[in-house]
């Protein structure tokens, strides 16, 4: 089963509403800065296509990419009332490959730290500079190492009435990872109740690997904020916005 397998027809359920749309407005408000004007919009693990469709609804063309096909089941379902809806791709992070370049690329909800491995973070922002516009604006959000390593040996649950979800979680400094074990007990239409068990993993990212990796890729005028904010983050940030934007192409 891939990551998010199970847990993928009950995560809506269990994540705040509020926070989507919060985060999809300040989306909005950045795009509106971009150094080009933006119509056309890629959703990098775009996850249950909450963000996309919001920014759909937006008047966007959001093209919209996850690796987990149970995920995007989801988002594809939630989209089918929409007037334009996302173009949905089943595709990861590296592989990423479009038709034609987007405007601007956005990735939420700490999908980066899931690329564990150098290169693949490194391959992901040579594919997100190919397949965006010379000038074009790259804004995603990543979990700090300060929130990451906060969580080592923590438990959280998240319930609603036909689930509940328990996390463990466990910050391992030689890996800089820090790994989800999730117990999900759904409730099934005879009153019992099923359980399924997955692992996830995010990588610790420090800013200065973020930034050397983007400048290789060809991004410029990187800048790092606390969480929906302008402000610059502060010690104990438990998440950063990035926000930079791809090199004009050399004659």
């Amino acid at each position: 089963m891939s990551a998010y397998g199970a847990l993928a027809a009950s995560y809506d359920g269990l994540m705040a509403g509020g926070a989507y749309r919060r985060r999809a407005a300040f989306l909005e408000r950045r795009l509106k800065k971009s150094p080009i004007p933006v119509e056309t919009v890629l959703d990098l693990a775009c996850g249950t296509g909450t963000i996309a469709c919001l920014l759909a609804k937006k008047g966007y063309a959001v093209i919209a990419a996850d690796g987990s096909g149970e995920m995007l089941t989801q988002a594809a379902a939630k989209a089918a009332g929409l007037d334009r809806p996302p173009l949905f791709l089943q595709q990861a992070m590296p592989r990423l490959r479009l038709a034609q370049p987007a405007d601007a690329v956005v990735s939420t909800l700490d999908s980066l730290n899931y690329l564990t491995a150098e290169r693949d973070l490194r391959e992901t922002f040579r594919r997100v500079r190919r397949w965006l516009k010379p000038g074009g604006l790259f804004l995603f959000d990543v979990n700090t190492p300060c929130k990451l390593r906060r969580m080592d040996g923590q438990l959280y649950m998240d319930e609603t009435e036909e689930a509940v979800c328990v996390w463990r979680t466990f910050f391992s400094e030689k890996k800089q990872a820090c790994t989800y074990q999730v117990d999900l007990f759904r409730l099934r239409e005879d009153g019992a109740w099923e359980r399924d068990f997955e692992e996830h993993r995010e990588r610790a990212w420090e800013a200065e690997e973020l930034r050397q990796y983007l400048t290789e890729a060809g991004f410029a005028e990187f800048t790092i904020t606390g969480d929906l904010s302008a402000r610059p983050p502060a010690e104990d940030e438990d998440r950063w916005i990035v926000r930079c934007v791809r090199e004009q192409d050399h004659l």
